[in-house]
């Protein structure tokens, strides 16, 4: 699969992305940059799933608004087939977002309750489209029983279903418009897990039926072991490693992928990992560290790690941000 996907056309292409947000420190304080995304470089082919991972302030939500428009770049740049996001007028600007979807976390908060099954997936088709009522109708009654509910739950509403019938409804909406790519933050956490299984089931179905992408956003290894292709672990704002999902689950290199990877439960005794436990909390993003962000909490620090911030660079089939590797 690496190999084909490897032969075919870039949908999105990161390049040095970043985003600063200037927040007040408090009255009579300068205001100081926070450095929610600095420099993340990476693509996406069609078909292919990409996992975000990190923990929470990594910059993984910041990095889903930049993807799918809603902000834009403070520095880098951002193509959608080839053509920049940045400098784009309204018009295309409203077409591109049409390519670029979203799924999110709480599917009990990113319905609308007011409105019907029917008059939420209804709704982009009428705004983005020139298709007739009867059109929109016949692709919605399609979508709705290819995400596993009936036409009959079209007049109902929110609140008539359980949390992984709305989380169906949300995808239903995220996919309505054909994007060629789904940015997917968090989308099973607030699931519970008898559930999870089947909506990560109904992500890669749709992706085998339709060929959209997905951008992949969690905290959840055993999530990402399942879906993805391509990993990219994220740390203060920036990619630490980035490759394919077998080898960095085979043989993660940098130190703090090794860390999230012994955290992960594994059923089978052969399968645990000698467990690394981290120093510290992740530093604030206010005051981050000098040279390497990861330095303070990191077991192979050295003098070298304090100086200089390290970039990504090849390491054995895959990109890895540490000296030590």
């Amino acid at each position: 699969m690496a190999n084909e996907q490897t032969s075919q056309p870039v949908l999105l292409q990161a390049e040095n992305l970043s985003r600063h947000y200037r927040v007040s420190q408090g009255l009579l304080q300068p205001k100081a940059t926070v450095r929610a995304l600095d420099g993340v470089s990476f693509s996406l082919r069609p078909r292919q799933t990409l996992a975000v991972v990190g923990e929470s302030g990594c910059g993984k939500s910041t990095l889903a608004r930049q993807l799918t428009l809603i902000e834009p770049p403070s520095a880098g740049r951002l193509l959608l087939g080839g053509e920049a996001t940045a400098g784009a007028d309204g018009a295309r600007l409203k077409t591109l977002r049409q390519q670029v979807q979203m799924v999110f976390q709480n599917p009990f908060s990113s319905l609308n309750p007011r409105k019907s099954i029917a008059a939420t997936l209804d709704e982009p088709l009428l705004i983005n489209t020139a298709l007739s009522k009867a059109e929109r109708r016949e692709r919605i009654a399609a979508l709705i029983t290819q995400v596993g509910l009936r036409p009959e739950h079209l007049a109902r509403y929110p609140h008539m279903f359980s949390g992984g019938q709305r989380q169906r409804i949300a995808i239903a909406r995220a996919m309505i418009l054909q994007p060629r790519i789904v940015v997917a933050d968090e989308p099973v956490s607030a699931l519970d897990v008898s559930i999870q299984a089947q909506i990560l089931n109904l992500f890669m179905d749709l992706q085998e039926q339709s060929g959209t992408s997905y951008v992949f956003i969690s905290h959840n290894l055993s999530v990402v072991e399942h879906v993805a292709d391509e990993v990219m672990v994220m740390y203060l704002g920036r990619a630490v490693e980035l490759g394919e999902k077998r080898r960095i689950f085979a043989q993660p290199l940098h130190p703090y992928t090794r860390a999230l990877m012994s955290a992960t439960p594994a059923l089978h005794a052969a399968e645990r990992r000698e467990r690394v436990l981290l120093k510290g909390e992740l530093p604030s993003p206010l005051n981050p560290p000098s040279g390497c962000a990861f330095h303070k909490r990191c077991p192979m620090a050295v003098a070298r790690c304090a100086q200089g911030a390290p970039l990504l660079r090849e390491v054995d089939g895959r990109q890895v941000a540490c000296h030590q590797v």
